[in-house]
C-alpha cells in the first residue's frame, strides 16, 4: 500500500492526504489555530453540528481560503452552512483520487432528556492506499475494512468499556486518539493504558494535538 499522510490539528480536526488529495475533517472551536489557516483542500467535512466539530466564527474564512475544496457535511448541519452540501449513510464523493462516503446518520446518546442530531462519519479511501474512518461523534456504526481508526478517547456520551468495545469491533490495522481535549494531559494514561491493554490493535498511535503519522 501506499502511504496516506495524516495530521492532527487538535481534537477532533484530521487532516488526511493520500492520492494527491486533501481532506480536512471537522475544523472546530478545540482546534489547533493553524487549522483554520490551511490552504491547497480539496474537501472539508463536518460530521456534525456541534462547536467542538465546526467552529461557525472561523469556518468562513478557511471556506474563503480554500475556494475549490468540495464541502461537505451532515444533512442538517449542512443546512445552515453556506456553500455546504449534505452527505448520508452510504453516499460516496469523489475527491480527486480519493471517495468520502458516508457513515451512520445520528450522534450518540449525551443524555435520554437530550435530542440526538445528526451524524455521518467518514470514509477516506483510495486505491491502493488504507481505508481511514472518522466516526464523528458515536460509536454505533462499524464498517468493515477500516485499516487506520480516529478513534474518539472521551465524550460526555463515551465510557472507556464502550471506547475499547468499539475498538475491538472496528479491529484496524492502526489507530490513534481524537475527541480528546476533554482530557487533562495528568489523566490522560488513564483512558490511553486501557485501550492499549484491551484494544486488540497492536499499532496505537498516541498522537499529540499535533501529530501526524504516514501508514
Amino acid at each position: 500500500m501506499a502511504d496516506m499522510d495524516v495530521t492532527r490539528f487538535g481534537h477532533a480536526a484530521v487532516l488526511v492526504e493520500a492520492a494527491g488529495s486533501r481532506t480536512l475533517i471537522d475544523p472546530g472551536a478545540f482546534s489547533l489555530p493553524a487549522t483554520f489557516a490551511l490552504t491547497d483542500l480539496d474537501a472539508v467535512v463536518v460530521t456534525h453540528q456541534h462547536a467542538d466539530h465546526v467552529d461557525r466564527d472561523r469556518i468562513g474564512d478557511l471556506v474563503a481560503a480554500n475556494p475549490r475544496a468540495r464541502l461537505l457535511a451532515e444533512p442538517e448541519t449542512a443546512a445552515e452552512l453556506d456553500g455546504f452540501e449534505p452527505t448520508g449513510a452510504g453516499a460516496s464523493f469523489e475527491v480527486g483520487g480519493v471517495t468520502l462516503t458516508g457513515v451512520g446518520s445520528r450522534h450518540a446518546e449525551i443524555l435520554p432528556s437530550l435530542p440526538r442530531v445528526g451524524n455521518v462519519g467518514v470514509l477516506v479511501t483510495a486505491d491502493g492506499e488504507p481505508t481511514l474512518f472518522h466516526p464523528g461523534d458515536t460509536y454505533e456504526y462499524r464498517p468493515s475494512g477500516v485499516d487506520v481508526l480516529a478513534l474518539p478517547l472521551s465524550a460526555p456520551w463515551a465510557k472507556v468499556s464502550e471506547t475499547v468495545e468499539f475498538l475491538r469491533a472496528v479491529a484496524p490495522r492502526t489507530a490513534f486518539p481524537i475527541h480528546d481535549c476533554t482530557i487533562s494531559e495528568i489523566a490522560y494514561a488513564i483512558y490511553w493504558t486501557h485501550v492499549e491493554s484491551h484494544g486488540g490493535v497492536d499499532d496505537l498511535q498516541r498522537l499529540a494535538q499535533d501529530g501526524s503519522l504516514a501508514h
